[in-house]
């Protein structure tokens, strides 16, 4: 029962996080481009200022949906592509 619990919590975060336009175009970017730094999903989206796009980063790494991974002085950010199926598929179609 616990274990649905926390699926259940995990789904309210995705679902929260993609409920805001900028974190969906965010994560549909990162299901078509894998492995972007920050600097780079920042020049693809234009319009958001650093500080609001590491804000949506964190949102949406906290919802298990987006992993990110360190490489020196950058991280790099991807779609966790196991959550997207069995939450968010729309993401990968």
């Amino acid at each position: 029962m616990k274990e649905i619990h926390h699926e259940i919590g995990q789904v309210v975060k995705i679902y929260k996080a993609l409920g805001e336009p900028t974190r969906l175009k965010i994560a549909l970017l990162l299901a078509s481009e894998s492995n972007l730094c920050f600097t780079a999903i920042g020049e693809k989206l234009e319009s958001v200022a650093g500080s609001t796009l590491s804000h949506h980063l964190k949102q949406l790494t906290d919802s298990g949906l987006i992993d990110f991974r360190k490489s020196g002085s950058y991280i790099h950010y991807s779609v966790n592509r196991e959550i997207a199926e069995k939450f968010a598929p729309y993401l990968l179609a």
